[in-house]
């Protein structure tokens, strides 16, 4: 049996009626473990762990700092594409969208990699849109040489592809790969997905199984929160970042948080919202369940939000982002995928960091060591 077919033998029901009968005696025994099982960490996202967030973070911090250090890592993305062939009702990508539409050619690249190489980077996130024929694996081929040699570190955020092909990208010089599934409810994804072959809940769910198989180095999971209840689509992210670990132990895994944002056609509005304190108490959770594992943050969120969490528990962010392509080194009509929140420059981004006594990494790995 796979992971994913595991995963849903877990019912999205059943799920959330444990997490929401936790109670506050089941907060206390979690927090008293030094070692937390998947039970405790429905404990401490559930409204029962509310009033217990300021304990959880003082716990999450001491364990970050003795994990990481007072380090942060630094990584940026770069839009290639705004292309899709998919119909997703939440994404400013999405393929009704009469708007400019762009695939950046192999000059336009490289003025963006110098632009980010010119800002510190040298951990960059590759990203398009999911268009198999105009994005995908032959158009692959063609820029990642142009891009790996500038970067220790290379990250894609595409469509999911096949073992195979997540094979050939790590000999291209991938390091990792994320794959977000967006929501764990079955059927609400399908009201979500309308089009295109993101519309298969499946495909895209056993899609961190084939990145584990063809050895990608970090794998990196997560859910879009507010497209269902966070709480349980959050219950099932870290389900399936615990089994993935037992089986794929060689890889490393990454957790991000990105809430939905404002975007080009109006988007939807979150069915659950999360408020910022409800975000402390899953990223603290999180820590508290994980404490090996990384959790990002990105500029979806605001500079205020991000300054005063990031000493707390995470320990990697983006900064200076453009989610639109060719943004870093010339003014462009293309679409964004959403809108940022944190628009400050990158020095005004590790000076709030410094200020904070943390240190900013630029580097994810370096191969020598790998």
């Amino acid at each position: 049996m796979t992971i994913a077919n595991t995963l849903m033998r877990y019912q999205w029901d059943d799920v959330t009626l444990s997490l929401y009968g936790k109670t506050r005696a089941d907060v206390q025994a979690a927090l008293a473990k030094s070692a937390l099982n998947w039970e405790d960490f429905l404990a401490l996202i559930s409204p029962a762990a509310e009033p217990c967030v300021a304990t959880m973070a003082q716990r999450a911090q001491t364990l970050t700092r003795h994990r990481f250090g007072n380090t942060v890592s630094l990584f940026v993305p770069l839009y290639l594409s705004n292309l899709c062939a998919n119909e997703c009702t939440y994404c400013g990508f999405t393929m009704s969208n009469r708007i400019k539409r762009t695939r950046l050619n192999l000059e336009e690249i490289q003025r963006e990699v110098q632009a980010i190489k010119a800002m510190g980077f040298d951990s960059v996130l590759l990203v398009t849109g999911e268009h198999e024929t105009k994005a995908g694996m032959a158009y692959f081929e063609e820029v990642l040489p142009v891009i790996t040699p500038h970067f220790s570190a290379v990250a894609m955020e595409v469509q999911p592809l096949s073992e195979q092909d997540y094979r050939q990208l790590k000999q291209w010089g991938v390091n990792t790969v994320l794959v977000y599934q967006e929501t764990y409810h079955a059927a609400r994804y399908g009201q979500y997905h309308l089009r295109g072959k993101k519309a298969d809940f499946h495909w895209r769910l056993h899609t961190p199984e084939r990145l584990g198989q063809a050895g990608i180095n970090k794998i990196g999971l997560g859910a879009l929160l507010g497209l269902s209840d966070w709480r349980t689509d959050s219950a099932f992210t870290a389900l399936h970042l615990q089994l993935l670990q037992q089986q794929y132990w060689q890889s490393r895994f990454s957790v991000a948080f990105p809430r939905i944002r404002p975007c080009t056609g109006g988007g939807i509005a979150p069915v659950n919202a999360i408020t910022d304190k409800q975000l402390v108490q899953l990223i603290c959770a999180y820590r508290l369940f994980q404490p090996e594992v990384e959790l990002t943050l990105s500029t979806r969120e605001s500079s205020h939000f991000r300054d005063n969490v990031v000493p707390i528990a995470i320990n990697t962010i983006s900064a200076a982002s453009q989610t639109q392509p060719g943004g870093y080194s010339a003014p462009t009509e293309a679409l964004e995928q959403f809108a940022t929140e944190d628009t400050r420059s990158v020095e005004d981004v590790i000076q709030a960091m410094q200020r904070q006594h943390l240190d900013p990494v630029w580097h994810d790995w370096l191969p020598g060591f790998g």
